[in-house]
């Protein structure tokens, strides 16, 4: 059966374990000196609207070592909708390449090519949903912390697609999580209730301070988001207060999916630090990526 991952929550709750434990697994063989090649001459299209370093740098990367071949595809390669219709690009691209992975503006644009691919399909994010971002998190949280359990985590600033992902792997995994976001910018209802569904939905507030407070780790993300540049002031302005110091840190870890916007939702000095582990949170996107593919791979 080909699976496709539009969210987390695709995967039930041990499906998600089963990757992450093929992502660990994966990256001790990598370190180890071992692997295998389980893509020996497989392909991955790779389709582009936003820009990347980390989704396209790991996808294609893992693909290689993994004994594939990525292609890229970006605006100026491919006419996703606009030279022909979403639904014909997934059609055609299922007859070339064995996994489709796509980094899209608008999600019901990934939501038609996942209907109409026939080969495993990827959302390598949307502005709706950063599924490949969650896996990532969730390993590194378990590396560190030796699993999920009585682990609490805080999100600091937008609820956007990092967050709402974020929400739905946290409940999945039995993650205690408080969201903090100004009023105007929580969670949307709907993957609160896709939450629920799954796990337990996270406590919300609009106070900073007090998501903090029993928290291990602090978690935040741009407050201006791809293609929201001419809002701006008006962002900055209405998420004052929401900035991640060290003061608000305090000795907790720090999670940021980067690229980080410094001096704004995070302060240089809180990614400097000894307690951001954001880098381990971008290395985990290549392994968390690779478990993927491994398990999509082992459903068909």
């Amino acid at each position: 059966m080909v699976r496709h991952l539009l969210d987390v929550d695709d995967l039930t709750p041990a499906e998600l374990e089963t990757v992450l434990d093929r992502a660990a697994d994966i990256k001790a063989a990598q370190a180890a000196g071992h692997g295998d090649e389980p893509f020996d001459n497989q392909t991955l299209g790779m389709i582009f609207e936003k820009p990347s370093t980390r989704t396209r740098v790991s996808f294609e990367t893992g693909m290689t070592q993994l004994g594939g071949h990525a292609i890229f595809l970006g605006p100026d390669d491919i006419h996703l909708g606009s030279g022909e219709p979403v639904k014909d690009t997934a059609r055609a691209l299922s007859r070339y390449v064995d996994v489709v992975m796509a980094r899209l503006f608008d999600h019901d644009d990934a939501e038609e090519l996942a209907e109409y691919a026939t080969v495993p399909f990827v959302n390598g994010l949307t502005d709706d949903a950063h599924p490949c971002q969650t896996l990532a998190d969730l390993l590194t949280i378990r590396e560190h912390f030796g699993g999920f359990e009585e682990v609490r985590v805080a999100w600091v600033g937008d609820g956007n697609n990092v967050a709402q992902s974020f929400v739905l792997g946290a409940a999945m995994v039995g993650l205690d999580l408080t969201v903090a976001t100004p009023e105007g910018y929580e969670i949307d209802d709907e993957v609160l209730a896709r939450a629920d569904a799954v796990g337990e939905a996270p406590a919300t507030t609009h106070d900073p301070e007090a998501a903090v407070e029993d928290a291990d780790v602090v978690y935040t993300d741009v407050f201006v988001s791809m293609g929201q540049e001419d809002r701006r002031e008006e962002k900055l302005a209405e998420f004052e207060g929401f900035q991640v110091t060290t003061d608000l840190i305090g000795d907790r870890k720090l999670m940021h999916c980067l690229p980080a916007h410094r001096g704004e939702e995070v302060t240089d000095e809180s990614i400097e630090s000894e307690n951001a582990i954001v880098w381990d949170q971008a290395e985990n996107r290549l392994h968390a990526q690779k478990g993927l593919l491994v398990w999509m791979s082992e459903q068909e």
